[in-house]
């Protein structure tokens, strides 16, 4: 099981590595057989599931997205903390309009993201 503060410090290095739009970086916070769901997975990819399974996949998605929104950025609101798992909830600011998010992750025995599903105002 992950400590309080190990599961802080991933929340926080998201942040920072989509902030500085570093793909590298947002995808080494991620297991290789990720499972990522996201409304936007539907619009961007045309996927109608809404489903990506695998690092793979997320890395073409990340990519677009990247390139899609070149303002993009997130503000954290507050990170909310479970048993192996965290919510982040935060401001998205893309394409100079400002939404709210929250991403519900999973994490396994390693500080690394399992699962996660993003949600969007």
């Amino acid at each position: 099981m992950l400590t309080e503060q190990e599961k802080l410090n991933l929340a926080n290095q998201w942040f920072d590595a989509w902030n500085n739009r570093d793909l590298e970086a947002i995808l080494s916070h991620y297991e290789e057989d990720i499972e990522f769901s996201s409304p936007i997975i539907i619009k961007l990819l045309n996927n109608p599931t809404g489903k990506i399974h695998g690092k793979a996949g997320l890395r073409d998605y990340f990519s677009q997205g990247l390139a899609v929104y070149p303002d993009l950025h997130f503000e954290p609101v507050n990170i909310l903390t479970g048993v192996n798992s965290i919510l982040l909830y935060y401001r998205s600011s893309r394409n100079q309009q400002t939404s709210f998010a929250a991403e519900y992750i999973e994490m396994r025995d390693r500080a690394l993201i399992a699962k996660t599903s993003a949600h969007y105002q």
